[in-house]
């Protein structure tokens, strides 16, 4: 499967928030995308499990925050 990457690193709020809101609005059935943060985006996660979105976060050794999202 492919996925894309929105790198909202080094961005200032709520840029990062933006960028992921419009990914997801992008995303189709069974898509899913990888968004690369500098922070733990709390609001954004609680966002997509109310929502019902796949996610998986994951902290990279250079101590980025990697989320893959999905839309159901």
């Amino acid at each position: 499967m492919n996925t894309s990457i929105v790198d909202a690193r080094g961005l200032e709020p709520p840029e990062p928030f933006e960028r992921a809101m419009e990914a997801l609005a992008d995303l189709q059935p069974g898509q899913q995308f990888t968004l690369l943060l500098d922070r733990m985006p709390h609001p954004l996660l609680r966002m997509l499990d109310r929502d019902g979105y796949r996610n998986e976060v994951n902290i990279r050794d250079d101590g980025a925050v990697e989320i893959l999202i999905g839309r159901p």
